[in-house]
């Protein structure tokens, strides 16, 4: 056997774990029990590199746009191959469904984040409908690359595109609850009156939907606040201007 073939053998025989170390910005001391890493660094290391696959994943998608955007692109900005690659994640689709959950992970916790706040329901469920709209609608005009990732998803039904609209109706049906339980809000049923609230906001935060809104060139802030009031009078909410709601009725 020649020496370039040893040298082939040993990288190929390399287990996971061991190749994560490329990605690595520092070798990990060994243990004093032979040497061997932990199952808790092990799985460290392999969640570092993943991450760090798709920060340079990200990286492109947002500047290229996900369909321009190739593994070699992604090997290239990590300094390894493609192969090492696959090994995280096993098809290209599978890095764009990744990226995509990650980011909308982060809106998901923004949503989160106002309903955990000690707010009335209705300024809950206005400022989280403000929020939807809002994002979505900077996403397809500031982010383009980024919105053609959405659209893609919600078009093919990706997993994580249908895991965040669960999450976001999960979300909006705990505010109405909130809302039903103070009496502030009035339906008799909150499960059907979140799926009438989405149905009713879907054109303002659905991304072909909001582009096509954008396209035709409609005042879309003066129809975004229609549409919340409707919305909110929907709920048994008649006298949002009076209320705290009202200051969240933002520019959009």
């Amino acid at each position: 056997m020649t020496a370039s073939s040893a040298k082939e053998k040993t990288r190929d025989s390399a287990s996971t774990v061991s190749d994560a170390y490329w990605a690595s910005d520092r070798q990990e001391p060994e243990s004093e029990e032979g040497g061997s890493h932990s199952p808790d660094a092990s799985d460290a290391i392999l969640e570092q590199t993943r991450n760090r696959i798709l920060d340079i994943a990200e990286k492109h998608i947002r500047r290229i746009g996900h369909r321009k955007t190739t593994i070699a692109d992604i090997a290239s900005g990590l300094g390894t191959s493609r192969a090492n690659v696959y090994r995280f994640f096993p098809t290209r689709a599978a890095i764009d469904n990744a990226v995509c959950e990650r980011v909308l992970k982060a809106q998901t916790e923004i949503a989160f984040s106002i309903a955990r706040t000690d707010a009335v329901a209705s300024k809950k469920l206005v400022e989280l409908l403000n929020v939807l709209h809002r994002y979505s609608k900077r996403t397809m005009i500031e982010e383009r690359p980024m919105h053609e990732l959405f659209v893609a998803a919600m078009n093919e039904n990706w997993a994580p595109m249908n895991a965040y609209g669960e999450q976001i109706r999960a979300i909006l049906e705990e505010i109405i609850r909130q809302g039903l339980r103070s009496g502030e809000l009035l339906v008799e049923d909150a499960d059907h009156a979140t799926r009438g609230v989405i149905t009713a906001f879907l054109p303002f935060f659905h991304p072909v939907l909001v582009e096509q809104r954008v396209q035709e060139g409609e005042g879309i802030a003066e129809a975004v606040h229609a549409q919340i009031r409707f919305i909110m009078r929907a709920l048994g909410k008649s006298d949002l201007q009076s209320t705290e709601a009202s200051e969240v009725m933002i520019s959009a």
